[in-house]
Parts: C-alpha cells; structure tokens; sequence
C-alpha cells in the first residue's frame, strides 16, 4: 500500500550558489558515500548531482510526513545500483522506496514514493 508521496523541485542556480557560497554545503546535504561520488564529477555535473540529491532528500521527507527539519539529510543516502539507477539505500522508513530524479540546465527534481510491505 502507498503510504507517502513526495515531489521537490529545485533550482541549480540556487544549489550552486549555496555551493560556491559555503564550502561546508556538500558535506552538510551528502553522506560520505554520495560525497566520493561527487568529487569525482566535474563542472556542471558535479552542481546537478548536488542539486539531484538535494530534491530526492526534500522529497523523501514530504513523502515521509516529516520534512527535512525532522529528518536529516544524513539520515538519507542515494547511491546508484548496478544499471546507475539512484536508490535510496539508508533511510529511516521500513518499506519500498521508489525514487527518480531529473534535471535540465534549470532545474532538478525528484519524486519519492513510500509502499508498506
């Protein structure tokens, strides 16, 4: 049974302003894992990543019912499967995560769907 559904969208330009503006921004949105990830991106798809993972934290939180307030973004990690599919990996809810994320220059956004068993 669908238990939560959560959709976020978010501007690039908004993640790398955040991202230029505070060195400790990265570090603060993704776990150590998603962060090798990162650092082995360059340039524009180094600020979409960010920006993709951002909105699938945010999202997972709304489908949760907690928003990111009450859930912290290291309480969440996405990390691609064998096909490079994001999923969610670690996270507080105990049931079938479904996840995906997109982005254009602009934007990025994410939905979450939470089933029960």
């Amino acid at each position: 049974m669908i238990v939560g559904i959560g959709l976020d969208i978010t501007e690039i330009q908004r993640i790398e302003h955040a991202f230029l503006k505070r060195a400790t921004f990265a570090a603060r949105v993704l776990t150590s894992a998603e962060r090798d990830i990162f650092e082995k991106l360059k340039g524009t798809r180094q600020v979409e990543f960010l920006a993709g993972r951002y909105a699938a934290k945010e999202a997972f939180s709304k489908a949760y019912g907690t928003g990111i307030g009450k859930l912290g973004f290291h309480d969440l990690e996405i990390l691609p499967n064998a096909k490079g599919k994001p999923i969610v990996t670690k996270s507080p809810f105990d049931g079938n995560v479904f996840l995906s994320i997109t982005h254009t220059d602009a934007i990025a956004a994410a939905q979450v769907i939470l089933e029960t068993n």
